[in-house]
């Protein structure tokens, strides 16, 4: 399952194989992984307008992330950043064991 940040409709859009198959406001997802596609960051970057080109990819498991406590809060932002990254000291994040999507905000669960 991938998930983004959909800017049209202010909520998380998740894609199965491609199709979009729901949106949420909040949700959770265990091995997570980050992805930046180079391209449509080079895109976003060059006309100043977002598209979508980041997602994370895992597993939708609501019920086991909400187990845990929220832990280091993860962005991104085409304009400053190449990946995913802590807010915290803005280093990289590629991979999280749980993460919680809530509003527009992402969290490590700990």
């Amino acid at each position: 399952m991938h998930v983004y940040w959909n800017l049209h409709k202010k909520c998380w859009s998740l894609r199965d194989k491609g199709k979009v198959v729901a949106h949420m406001n909040r949700l959770g997802m265990t091995d997570v992984t980050f992805h930046v596609q180079p391209a449509g960051q080079a895109r976003a970057r060059r006309e100043g307008k977002k598209n979508v080109h980041a997602y994370a990819k895992g597993t939708y498991n609501t019920h086991e992330v909400k187990q845990g406590r929220l832990g280091r809060e993860i962005t991104y932002n085409p304009y400053k950043y190449d990946s995913f990254v802590y807010i915290d000291d803005l280093t990289p994040v590629t991979h999280c064991d749980r993460v919680w999507f809530d509003g527009r905000y992402l969290w490590e669960v700990a």
